[in-house]
């Protein structure tokens, strides 16, 4: 008996299989915090997931995923709290709509990863000077040090320049 799968089937497998990786890992951050006492979340693991996914999956895949780590983070580990996970993930979501729309301008897949970081941050920290300011949150407005901010910026920012061209097709 001969088993055959089509690329749809491996298609929907991959994508499945960086699903339930962004996810578990996700879930994990605090844990392994805990064990190497340190701050995980200074390498921005919900960004470098998500960027694993635009990359490796498809469109529709990375719009799910942005708008759903932070809350799985939320009620799998009540961190961070849920208006930080609600901003999170309008910040992830913007993330990814402005990486597909810089990408139709740009073909060098370096310069709209780098651009739609940059502008989903800053968004992200109105909001959050926003929230601060209202006492909604009770968090500084800049947790993470920017070197490390920069530094994730160009790791993704170089993978998805390494990793896009290769393709055969965009998911755009």
């Amino acid at each position: 008996m001969e088993v055959v799968i089509n690329s749809s089937g491996i298609n929907k497998l991959r994508v499945i299989a960086f699903d339930l990786i962004a996810l578990s890992v996700i879930y994990l951050i605090p844990t392994f915090s805990h064990i190497i006492n340190f701050p995980v979340y200074y390498f921005d693991p919900m960004r470098l997931m998500l960027f694993l996914v635009i990359i490796h999956t498809d469109r529709k895949n990375s719009y799910l995923i942005a708008a759903t780590l932070p809350l799985i983070s939320f009620f799998g580990s009540s961190h961070p709290v849920l208006i930080k996970s609600l901003t999170m993930s309008v910040e992830l979501l913007l993330n990814v709509w402005l990486y597909y729309e810089f990408s139709k301008l740009f073909k060098n897949k370096f310069i709209p990863a780098s651009l739609s970081i940059i502008f989903s941050k800053i968004v992200y920290y109105v909001i959050k000077y926003f929230l601060v300011s209202a006492s909604l949150l009770s968090t500084g407005i800049i947790s993470t040090p920017l070197y490390f901010q920069v530094g994730v910026l160009l790791i993704i920012s170089l993978y998805a320049f390494i990793m896009l061209p290769r393709r055969s097709g965009d998911t755009v």
